[in-house]
């Protein structure tokens, strides 16, 4: 007791502002469940396993904990399961996810002997056990950012609601025997609630639904209401209203006076389908894994290194996805496995670690690579019977909740638990690696995805312009005329009509879709394609120009995004159904391109004459909306200094362009002189204020030499900064042969709905990563992926 009195300055009673970890270990998965419980640092509140916590003592010298240890409670009898009634977790009538329940016990414990101390105790000192309350009764800071209590968000009452305009048409409502006016569907049936119409909803990208016959009658008459028919009981709330110009569910109001206007008695009326809400919860707990996981096949569940499940903690799937196959690439894995220790990263991390990206994603790399966390429930407490796990064992797998609110903290979408697109969370994963690594780009692993894309236009002239830029995904168009099963999609066509005609829906069996070889979607990528509207500086007038594209170098890991999301007339989003064959190895070593060529003739640099002026006055209106003053200068030029309006539609329309940060023209555009020339004494000011010669240089050509608008160029353009820093190595380079390891499929309407399955080529066979259920792969769908991702070969 006195050694801890003679400690009690290293412990603090938490304020309400402080984060508590109490429920996970922040450089492991370690829990209160794992064999050694968790200690909670009494000063800064983390959280430490057994074997870290003397870390954070050698580190901090903070020597008070507060120790707690869960142990499973014995169970009398089975619980019965709860079907959920809301898309919730840890809510009433939300998710039950049957875990066991624990009891917990404390003590608290003195570094670096570990004395002990029992709580609760009588003998403590006030300041400890007050302290101990305060974290025990606080929410942990993990749960707060697994938002404890993840709903979906609650109906909006829909702006059309109060004034709908309702025809005296004379239409009666009957209160059963419904059926679509424009087919012979009875199901999903849509009232709308102007003109009593009552059509189909919409039809499903495999094909199943309706015909979409209610969406395509808003289109026609912008009638905006409808009720699903079968969710109108008593209980109105229940009801599914969906609004066509909102594009939601939303809450009606007055729809009892909506309904009672076509004869409606919603007293007597029994539900008899599932609303929008139910479906989607339905799909939460019951996923169609028909099309991108083997089913109805035996499925034998792997553990071990490399073999870790990351659980699913809500719409979470597009990151698990993308993380299993960024740790199967030799770059991660060496940079934060092999290269890497916990401890190292720990050492050099924050005074918070649970907020270091890169002391999170070394903790996600030992906690899915080392197998410490891959052992089967059914085995954990008995280590002796590991050598013959049962098939239908079942790992727990890893709960990536700290890395996913490290890595969302710049990206609002990442933030919530709404499931979101597993391309644009690549993206924003390699930004923020590559941010990490600036000053150390030598080991950055996000280079060996890295590569060149150069675009080359040629002019009627026979004169040739050189474009180069860097990327990492090479997005492809899917070409549906090379379908090679041409007569199978004209003889489907032809049933599917016939159908249609008797009034019969097609059965999964007898869809069929295109198939179209990888070969035709890369040529796609470098075939020669019309640009219009492009201004020859040899012809000094606007012309159409031929582009062809090409990679300058070949990344070390290719990442293919097939385009399956497109959008129709009225953007109108539709996803491809359609197969894409994809061989083993591929070759692009045809793609590879090296500028500007023997006997070519570049077109010549825009002459002075010919550099158009912006028209200042539209400059200075869109500058002070707060728009970027190069955009905006390239937004009056483009329009030819029309007026505000038309440039500021030119912005909306081109913001993200490529290349619209690059200076108009290689020589500062400037009233006085068009010369290439920066004044020194400018850029020394720029110096002065602590920026790089090169990145002043920069801004200032960008700004017509202007100090006060290149130091808010630099602010407007931060990856400038790396770029300019000299910190560039060369890009990752090799032959053009490669080999498939990994595919992220998806199945649903929209990349921001459905669910996302990584397939991963290991060990020599092929595995499923479905969430925290890792399994040999017996027939992966490699023609549906909607990433692909492969290595080169040496």
């Amino acid at each position: 007791m006195e050694l801890l009195r003679s400690n009690l300055s290293r412990v603090r009673i938490p304020e309400p502002t402080n984060r508590i970890y109490k429920q996970e270990c922040c450089v492991s998965f370690d829990t209160p469940k794992s064999e050694g419980g968790l200690f909670v640092d009494m000063w800064t509140f983390l959280a430490f396993g057994k074997d870290y916590v003397r870390w954070n003592y050698e580190k901090t010298k903070n020597p008070v904990y507060l120790h707690i240890k869960q142990t499973v409670k014995p169970v009398g009898e089975d619980r019965p399961s709860k079907k959920p009634t809301r898309l919730a977790i840890g809510m009433d009538g939300g998710f039950d996810n049957n875990e066991s329940e624990y009891e917990e016990s404390y003590e608290i414990v003195i570094l670096p002997d570990y004395a002990t101390l029992p709580f609760p105790s009588v003998e403590l000192p006030e300041k400890v056990r007050l302290a101990v309350d305060t974290i025990l009764m606080a929410e942990g800071a993990e749960r707060k950012e697994q938002v404890a209590a993840w709903t979906a968000d609650k109906k909006n009452i829909s702006k059309y609601a109060m004034d709908l305009v309702q025809l005296d048409n004379g239409v009666i409502v009957p209160p059963t025997g419904w059926k679509c006016a424009m087919c012979d569907k009875t199901e999903n049936l849509w009232l709308n609630l102007t003109d009593g119409s009552i059509l189909c909803g919409r039809r499903n990208w495999d094909g199943t639904g309706g015909n979409d016959h209610a969406v395509n009658h808003y289109q026609a008459a912008k009638y905006p209401l409808a009720v699903k028919l079968g969710t109108i009981t008593s209980d109105l709330e229940g009801a599914d209203v969906f609004s066509y110009p909102e594009d939601d569910s939303v809450e009606d109001p007055l729809l009892a006076q909506h309904l009672a206007h076509f004869g409606i008695d919603f007293s007597s009326l029994q539900k008899t389908e599932m609303t929008t809400a139910e479906m989607e919860l339905d799909q939460n707990t019951n996923y169609d894994w028909n099309r991108i996981q083997e089913s109805g096949q035996d499925t034998e569940p792997l553990c071990g290194p490399g073999y870790t499940g990351l659980v699913n903690l809500g719409n979470s799937c597009y990151l698990a996805a993308t993380m299993q196959v960024m740790f199967s690439t030799r770059s991660f894995c060496s940079r934060y496995y092999v290269d890497q220790s916990l401890k190292k990263a720990f050492e050099t991390s924050f005074a918070d670690p649970a907020v270091d990206l890169n002391m999170q994603l070394t903790k996600l790399a030992h906690g899915i690579l080392s197998g410490k966390y891959s052992i089967p429930a059914a085995e954990k407490d008995d280590m002796a019977n590991a050598a013959d796990l049962s098939l239908n064992a079942k790992q727990e797998g890893i709960r990536p909740r700290m890395f996913k609110s490290v890595i969302a903290a710049s990206h609002p979408e990442f933030s919530t638990m709404r499931q979101q697109d597993a391309l644009e969370f690549f993206l924003h994963f390699i930004d923020q690696v590559e941010r990490l690594h600036s000053q150390d780009p030598l080991v950055d692993p996000s280079r060996s995805f890295k590569f060149g894309i150069e675009e080359r236009l040629q002019c009627p002239s026979g004169k040739v312009a050189y474009n180069q830029r860097n990327d990492y995904i090479l997005s492809l168009n899917i070409p549906l005329h090379k379908s090679t099963n041409k007569d199978e999609l004209e003889a489907f066509e032809n049933l599917r009509s016939k159908k249609h005609a008797e009034g019969k829906e097609l059965s999964a069996d007898e869809i069929v879709r295109p198939r179209v070889p990888l070969k035709d979607c890369l040529d796609c990528f470098s075939a020669p394609e019309e640009v219009h509207d492009f201004y020859s500086t040899a012809l000094r007038s606007k012309t159409t120009a031929i582009k062809t594209a090409g990679l300058t170098s070949f990344p070390d890991y290719l990442v293919l995004h097939m385009r399956k999301f497109v959008l129709e007339a009225g953007w109108v989003p539709k996803k491809l159904d359609v197969y894409i064959d994809v061989p083993d190895t591929i070759d692009i070593s045809y793609m590879r391109r090296n500028g500007v060529q023997p006997g070519e003739e570049l077109l010549p640099e825009t002459a002075d004459e010919d550099i158009p002026l912006a028209d200042e006055t539209i400059v200075s209106q869109l500058t002070s909306m707060g728009f970027n003053y190069l955009h905006c200068q390239k937004a009056a030029i483009n329009t030819s200094n029309t007026g505000v309006e038309e440039a500021m539609n030119w912005l909306f329309a081109h913001m993200e362009d490529p290349d619209i940060n690059n200076p108009i023209s290689k020589k500062a555009q400037s009233s006085d002189a068009l010369s290439s020339f920066v004044d020194q004494s400018k850029v020394d000011a720029l110096v002065s204020f602590g920026f790089q010669e090169e990145l002043a240089k920069k801004a200032l050509r960008a700004s017509g030499g202007d100090v006060e608008k290149a130091t808010n160029w630099i602010f407007d353009n931060p990856d400038a900064s790396s770029s300019a820093s000299g910190n560039d190595v060369a890009l990752p380079d090799g032959g053009g042969r490669y080999r498939l390891i990994g595919i992220v499929s998806h199945i649903g309407t929209s990349t921001h709905c459905g669910h996302y399955v990584a397939h991963i080529y290991k060990d020599g066979r092929w595995v499923i990563f479905n969430d925290d259920k890792v399994a040999v792969s017996k027939k992966p769908p490699i023609d549906m992926g909607y990433l692909y991702f492969f290595e080169r070969l040496e």
